[in-house]
This record gives C-alpha cells, sequence and structure tokens, in this order.
C-alpha cells in the first residue's frame, strides 16, 4: 500500500487543522493506521491510531483532547484533526499502516508502510 499525507502547513497558535492520508489499493480496510510525528530535534513519537471496521481510536497523553483521528475506507483516507494548536505541535506528521492485528501500535516498528509526511508549523 501506498500512502500519501497531506494538509500540513503554517498556521497560527489556536487555529485548527486536518490531515489527510490518502491510501492506495483494495486493502485499506484491512489495516490498522497510526499517526506520528517528529518535532524538529526529536525523534519521532507515536500520535493516535485507529482499528479497521470499529473505528476504535487510541492517543498519546498529549493527544488527548485536541486531537481527533478518523477513518472512511471507502474513500481510503485517514484523518487527523487537530484544535487550538499550539507552537509545540510543530512538526512532520506522518501516517502508517500496519498489516498486524495485534501488538502495541505506539511503537513505530509496528507499522509496515509510511507516508513521506507533511509539515505543520505553528506560529506562536
Amino acid at each position: 500500500v501506498q500512502l500519501q499525507a497531506s494538509g500540513g502547513g503554517l498556521v497560527q497558535a489556536g487555529d485548527s487543522l486536518t490531515l489527510s492520508c490518502a491510501a492506495s489499493g483494495r486493502t485499506f480496510s484491512t489495516y490498522v493506521m497510526g499517526w506520528f510525528r517528529r518535532a524538529p530535534g526529536k525523534e519521532r513519537e507515536f500520535v493516535a491510531h485507529i482499528r479497521q471496521s470499529s473505528g476504535r481510536t487510541s492517543y498519546a497523553d498529549f493527544a488527548k483532547g485536541r486531537f481527533t483521528v478518523s477513518r472512511d475506507n471507502a474513500k481510503n483516507t485517514m484523518y487527523l484533526q487537530i484544535v487550538n494548536l499550539k507552537p509545540e505541535d510543530t512538526a512532520v506528521y506522518y501516517c502508517a499502516a500496519s498489516v498486524y492485528e495485534w501488538g502495541n501500535f505506539e511503537r513505530v516498528n509496528q507499522y509496515s508502510y509510511w507516508g513521506q509526511g507533511t509539515l505543520v508549523t505553528v506560529s506562536s
């Protein structure tokens, strides 16, 4: 599967943004999908993931309350809505797909496929 993340840009603190991750192929609905981010000078970190059909979600602690992950299997697309953006949200945001049914979906190595990333820059 090929993943294409989009929707990033330069925004002001307090703004909202929705990132998209478009997937190729017919098997999108079978993947657990995740969002990660890498801030300047930091390691890639987990943001959120969403299950295949149930839509069950899980978030990193910093993402709870401001980030919402969703998916539309009919459109082969996953989304990440971020509200009340803060300068510390500045990062490259990556989407990823996992072929595994079980495991720790907060770990980078749980995912088999990655998008190229989309840059979000939040000015204060």
